[in-house]
């Protein structure tokens, strides 16, 4: 079978040829037809995450989608993180106890964007966040996937209005697309002005602010919630230290709460994973993505690494 290798921490992956894998006792063969390269994808890869330098050469690929006998499944795997491989494969050899069947009418592609990265948006919205209807959203880093997929399951879990920050114009069109009634330039790292961006966007106190960024565009929107206003942070690609004042904090009581996916159980990521593909199938939930030949996986990851790509590039074997 086909498979992309990484043989060298940050480089990009080498198509070669391998044995299909052997599954254990407690594994499934999986026949992939889509793998998304996702940041942790990268991070993992280059050997700068906690995990450390990952043992080479390896299959890149935290989650995919595919073919268990004539079911089609969601499944993640520890490629990276742990020895083993992962789904930038033709075939892998996963845990059975892992696989995620998805609803019938579920576009393998479509799922495979939206992945972990539409969990994450779900779950800190719903689960972390407690967002109730009526309230009023603040999605930071609205053009990525996890901002376009907070953006429309914030809407769809009844939020009275949503207010989108990005930076870019292609992000910000992004976010305009994904639903959000009002977008937020973050062309500045000024607090004072964000805010006031933010505040008036927002047309009233902000309930829950979703937050991939920190830095100054959390410091920002934190402004902008009202009293017992509740911040989510799940990232920090804009800084990792964030310049929130304790007046902001100590004067609304709010809430600063952290998510992370590493944190979920197995059912807990199984029925958020259940509820991405529920929605994606109905219609309410899409991010943008392109696809590539599993070919041209070393090209995908680059593009994918330097931001040149027009959304989450997802590998078709």
């Amino acid at each position: 079978m086909r498979a992309a290798e990484i043989q060298t921490p940050g480089e990009p992956p080498v198509l070669v040829e391998r044995r299909v894998p052997e599954p254990a006792e407690d594994e499934t063969l999986v026949e992939v037809r889509a793998a998304p390269v996702t940041p942790l994808d990268l991070l993992c890869a280059g050997g700068r995450s906690y995990f450390g330098r990952p043992r080479t050469p390896y299959v890149p690929g935290v989650q995919g989608v595919g073919l268990a006998g004539d079911q089609l499944v969601w499944f993640p795997t520890s490629a990276g993180m742990a020895p083993g491989d992962g789904s930038m494969a033709e075939v892998v050899s996963v845990p059975a106890a892992s696989l995620v069947e998805l609803p019938g009418g579920a576009d393998p592609v479509a799922v495979a964007a939206l992945g972990l990265s539409a969990v994450a948006a779900y779950l800190a919205l719903t689960w972390r966040g407690e967002l109730a209807p009526g309230e009023r959203v603040i999605v930071l880093g609205a053009g990525g996937v996890v901002g376009q997929a907070a953006v429309q399951l914030a809407r769809t879990a009844g939020a009275g209005r949503v207010v989108a920050g990005a930076r870019s114009a292609a992000a910000r069109e992004r976010a305009r697309q994904a639903g959000a009634d009002a977008v937020v330039a973050l062309d500045t790292d000024d607090v004072t002005e964000l805010a006031a961006r933010f505040t008036e966007a927002a047309e009233g106190p902000a309930h829950l602010v979703l937050d991939p960024l920190f830095g100054p565009p959390a410091a920002a929107a934190a402004r902008a919630l009202g009293q017992g206003g509740r911040l989510v942070n799940l990232g920090g690609s804009a800084a990792e230290t964030c310049p929130i004042d304790s007046s902001t904090i100590r004067g609304r009581s709010l809430r600063l709460l952290g998510y992370t996916n590493n944190e979920l159980t197995p059912g807990q990521r199984a029925e958020a994973v259940r509820v991405v593909a529920e929605q994606a199938v109905a219609g309410s939930l899409a991010v943008a993505h392109e696809t590539a030949p599993l070919a041209e996986a070393a090209s995908a990851w680059r593009r994918q690494a330097d931001g040149t790509a027009t959304g989450r590039i997802v590998l078709v074997p």
